[in-house]
């Protein structure tokens, strides 16, 4: 983590998927690569890889900056930033 990214630090602890894939995908029938959530809201979306970006799209729509890998939480994105935690 960048000491000039505190987005990762006012990230909301306890946040819960919101659905178990990306709604929007699951809506559009697309397939999914990998999927994200968002640590502000909880929203469940698509990686880049896949067709949707639906995560990204979650981003530009409200601005809230940080997402995580699911499952595994394995590492975290800042948007605004552009770094990995």
């Amino acid at each position: 983590m960048s000491k000039e990214c505190n987005h990762f630090l006012e990230e909301t602890k306890g946040i819960a998927p919101n659905t178990k894939s990306c709604e929007e995908c699951e809506k559009e029938h697309l397939p999914v690569v990998a999927i994200r959530m968002c640590l502000t809201c909880g929203h469940v979306g698509c990686c880049d890889s896949s067709i949707g970006k639906h995560a990204t799209k979650h981003f530009e729509e409200t601005g809230h900056p940080v997402m995580k890998a699911i499952p595994g939480d394995i590492w975290k994105w800042c948007y605004i930033c552009k770094e990995y935690y």
